[in-house]
């Protein structure tokens, strides 16, 4: 996902004149999160799933996206390395953003906004790095 949105970054802001090789060079990808001050989009995507994860947790049991959530489904998984489920990349993506915790967080709404906003915070100063 990173690479096509760099993509669309590089076709917009065009090449830039390199002074020392006196020709057109493309931007890196440092200097185009630095132009652009926006985090990327697997960062974007990241803390909209957090949000969603909180949002859901603090439901009713008898909601249907909770009920879903924790569904266990019969079926047979297919062969090789198995694919990562849903709560999976929840406990990564929670670990990275909370810490040992987080997940008791999730249950004060006012703590999970503030925790997701320093997340967004440092996931923005990553980016431009």
């Amino acid at each position: 996902m990173n690479v096509s949105g760099r993509k669309v970054y590089r076709r917009i802001l065009g090449p830039v004149y390199d002074n020392e090789k006196e020709s057109l060079r493309i931007l890196t990808n440092k200097e185009i999160y630095a132009m652009v001050k926006k985090p990327t989009i697997t960062e974007t995507v990241t803390l909209y799933r957090l949000c969603w994860f909180g949002h859901v947790k603090r439901m009713e049991e008898n909601r249907i996206p909770k009920k879903v959530l924790y569904r266990n489904m019969e079926t047979t998984r297919l062969r090789g390395r198995p694919r990562n489920r849903w709560q999976d990349e929840m406990r990564e993506d929670g670990r990275l953003v909370g810490g040992k915790g987080w997940k008791e967080r999730v249950y004060n709404r006012e703590e999970w906004k503030k925790l997701l906003r320093t997340a967004r915070s440092q996931a923005f100063c990553t980016s431009m790095e």
